[in-house]
């Protein structure tokens, strides 16, 4: 009973300031404090969210940008994760490879945009490579940090036991490291979201980051505000549900994520 009394209690907490955002945003347009036009009311944005789902452009975007969203994400772990693993085992490989790294990391990706057009064009390819930019180097250096946080008597008992280097890393340095990986990849996927809006700036004809960029040149504040609110929900319920399938998959990574 207090563990359910502990969990509604966050729970409310949780909600008490979008509530409270949710009641400033419809006092200030029901009562005609701001220009509709900056700040739309709850009625027209609603209409106009009928409309795009009657007419399917909403799913149609939502679909598309999930679409580049997942493909960056998966590309992004697929290079960042053995890279971490191969700078973990061979010291003198991150050696020669932390300057460029290092470099790169710093540089926003937004600041690649012309190089991204010249080398991969107008299409998705360009797109792509901006996603994976953005979120490639939570998870590397995430899984990095992990793999070189275990505990090394864990990897000596492991030797004592005369346990191969692959038993070693399945059984002692993943399991160890796993809070740590899943921990870059919740970011990772985080900021493929942030970065989908710049990727979708690239000549794009569809996807949510389109959508609120023709919604502001063709001044519908109300769509943007739709595409704004459809990233943002997006995100909060893939996240939700990651969360509560690693939970389950992995118990002991509960709170540490």
């Amino acid at each position: 009973m207090k563990e359910h009394e502990t969990h509604f209690g966050r729970a409310a907490k949780r909600l008490l300031l979008p509530a409270m955002v949710l009641c400033a945003y419809l006092i200030v347009t029901l009562t005609g404090w701001v220009n509709p036009y900056l700040i739309p009311p709850p009625g027209q944005i609603g209409q106009a969210f009928i409309s795009m789902l009657l007419d399917g452009s909403l799913v149609m975007h939502i679909l598309i940008s999930l679409r580049r969203v997942f493909l960056g994400f998966f590309l992004a772990a697929g290079i960042a994760l053995p890279l971490a693993l191969l700078c973990y085992f061979f010291p003198l490989l991150s050696e020669y490879c932390s300057g460029l790294l290092h470099f790169l990391r710093n540089t926003p990706p937004l600041a690649m945009v012309p190089l991204l057009i010249l080398w991969f064009g107008i299409g998705e390819g360009s797109k792509l490579a901006l996603i994976v930019l953005a979120c490639f180097f939570p998870i590397f250096l995430n899984t990095l940090n992990g793999l070189q946080q275990v505990d090394h008597r864990l990897l000596e008992m492991g030797e004592t036991l005369e346990l191969s280097r692959k038993e070693q890393t399945l059984h002692i340095l993943f399991p160890e490291a796993l809070p740590s990986m899943l921990t870059g990849l919740r970011l990772g996927f985080g900021y493929s979201w942030r970065a989908l809006i710049g990727a979708e700036m690239i000549a794009a004809s569809s996807g949510l980051g389109y959508l609120i960029l023709d919604a502001e040149l063709l001044a519908r504040t109300d769509k943007v505000f739709i595409g704004i609110l459809s990233i943002g929900s997006l995100g909060l319920l893939m996240d939700y549900c990651s969360m509560k399938g690693l939970e389950k998959a992995f118990p002991w990574i509960r709170g540490q994520v």
